[in-house]
């Protein structure tokens, strides 16, 4: 897990993403930077010089813009980037879930392998056994050649399970690399206690996947309150400083001049423009809702579904461990001593062993199947 989580790059780009955009609504939240107009007002062009005429000026000015909807443009960003952060959240999630299951499947083939090999020796006993009865005459040559070839089928099986052994390594080199192909530690883990499903229900509610939606909606309805806020008029400040040179006809210096000016829009044409931003920011708010409702259904349909999974296979797993286990020995050890004592067919003691290889096949089956049920109801319910 540890291994997945520190190699996984799309984590990184999420939580990347995430602090782009907590960067982004600080500056979203900024006054523009002023403007600074430097110019030279009502210069002679026919005659005469900078002190010739009385409103020739050397002008210095500043503006500065006040733009619309600064707080809720920054609440925008400030909503998507926690959406990025649940989202990345969620990632981790589906990464321990993904290479949890991976490295059951391949914890899988290595116990399907040590149980078929351990049983090799049964299959090779039973060749032994009905050759030597053959040899006396008391059994048939079919018995032999069934024997060697249910011996053979069971080489056959375990280079199957090789092949699914591989294939569940490549699987899980997808989030370890070459550690995948590592030797696998065969502690199962103890995921046995689920809590209620009343419990689980209600801690899906805190799901970052959820959680992201909700952030989702909230940079929509940010994004409403922006289109909203630039249907008002927007405006900015000029203030102005003017040097002129020269004399008063009564000698006293001409006066400088200072300048105060406000700057209105007139949204006067905001049919085609401000009028459309706001009913397509109003529809992504819609459709971010409908979105958020869905995920919601499927998250808890996946709930319930999962959850009765695991509740099946606790109840076939002890059913396993309590009686059929044990029943399919009895049922391979009778058939064989059946046999031996000439009261029994062979096809019934081949039938019974296999039995006996499949039924604990299954069982290691149906406790990796309850692993990988209990790693997709730990996502879904924040379990550790």
């Amino acid at each position: 897990e540890d291994l997945a989580i520190a190699a996984e790059p799309g984590l990184d780009a999420l939580l990347a993403s995430a602090d782009a955009m907590q960067e982004r609504a600080v500056a979203a939240g900024q006054l523009p930077d002023p403007m600074l107009r430097v110019g030279l007002a009502n210069y002679p062009i026919q005659s005469g010089g900078f002190s010739t005429e009385g409103m020739t000026q050397a002008q210095l000015g500043v503006r500065q813009v006040f733009p619309r909807a600064r707080e809720h443009s920054a609440a925008e960003k400030r909503a998507m980037g926690e959406a990025f952060d649940h989202g990345a959240d969620a990632r981790r999630r589906e990464v321990l879930t993904a290479v949890r299951k991976a490295w059951l499947d391949v914890y899988l083939a290595e116990q399907a392998t040590e149980l078929v090999t351990e049983s090799r020796p049964v299959f090779v006993d039973l060749a032994t056994i009905t050759r030597s009865l053959y040899s006396v005459g008391r059994k048939s040559q079919h018995d032999v050649l069934r024997a060697e070839l249910e011996l053979s089928r069971l080489d056959d099986r375990l280079i199957e399970i090789g092949r699914t052994r591989s294939e569940a390594q490549a699987a899980l080199s997808r989030w370890l690399g070459e550690d995948a192909y590592r030797p696998l530690a065969m502690k199962f883990p103890k995921w046995e206690s689920m809590p209620k499903l009343e419990d689980m229900r209600a801690a899906l509610a805190s799901h970052p996947l959820l959680e992201a939606a909700e952030a989702g909606v909230a940079a929509s309805s940010a994004a409403v309150r922006v289109a909203e806020e630039n249907k008002k008029p927007g405006w900015a400040v000029d203030l102005g400083y003017g040097y002129r040179e020269g004399f008063l006809p009564n000698g006293d210096p001409r006066s400088d001049m200072v300048s105060l000016s406000v700057t209105v829009d007139l949204p006067f044409f905001s049919e085609n423009r401000q009028d459309r931003k706001l009913a397509a920011a109003q529809g992504e708010r819609r459709a971010a809702t409908s979105s958020q409702a869905a995920l919601r259904a499927r998250l808890g349909s996946e709930l319930d579904a999962e959850y009765s999974r695991w509740t099946d296979l606790s109840k076939r797993l002890t059913l396993y461990d309590t009686q059929i286990l044990a029943q399919s020995q009895g049922q391979a050890q009778a058939a064989l001593l059946a046999y031996q004592s000439d009261a029994g067919d062979f096809a019934d003691v081949m039938r019974a062993s296999i039995d006996d290889l499949d039924t604990r096949l299954q069982r290691i089956r149906l406790q990796v199947k309850r692993a990988q049920s209990y790693a997709v109801l730990a996502n879904l319910g924040g379990l550790e």
